[in-house]
């Protein structure tokens, strides 16, 4: 059974495998870097990154994914980003929970919640992420461009309901 539960300071190190494991093509770039080189690295990004949510995406749910009771990845969404708005701001699977219908599962309920609070729901999502074919295909539109390295892509209830 896939489930959710608010992230916890004991789950830093799950959370950190969890984001490594969406970096390991860019650090396959970088084979003249050792493995401790490449997690001091992404030890260094990941925390960056997490002390920025925390910070400038204040209320948001930071959220750990459960199937079965193992920590397997996180979703983190701001559901007040804004009067009208839902911003998911990462969901991230670790490989091995990956093309199983869990992200597919998690997407299909923000999209369910947005759609009952009357909410465009929007994600930034890297140019070269396989999963925007997942966002297309829930039917999110790419809308603009961010930094040339993400898209931001829209779902908007009122297109998306009979």
């Amino acid at each position: 059974m896939v489930s959710l539960r608010p992230i916890t300071e004991a789950d830093l190190p799950t959370l950190l495998d969890i984001y490594a494991s969406t970096r390991a093509d860019e650090m396959a770039l970088v084979p003249e870097w050792s493995e401790t080189d490449k997690r001091a690295f992404l030890t260094q990004q990941f925390m960056a990154q997490h002390q920025y949510y925390q910070e400038f995406y204040q209320g948001a749910n930071l959220q750990i994914i459960e199937n079965d009771g193992v920590s397997v990845g996180r979703m983190y969404v701001h559901w007040n980003y804004s009067p009208s708005e839902v911003r998911i701001m990462d969901i991230a699977l670790l490989p091995d929970y990956r093309r199983r219908g869990i992200g597919k599962k998690m997407l299909e309920s923000v999209l369910n919640k947005g759609a009952e609070l009357g909410k465009t729901v929007t994600i930034h999502v890297e140019y070269n992420n396989p999963a925007m074919k997942l966002y297309e295909r829930l039917n999110f539109r790419k809308i603009g461009e961010f930094n040339s390295v993400y898209y931001l892509y829209e779902w908007k209830p009122a297109a998306n309901t009979p």
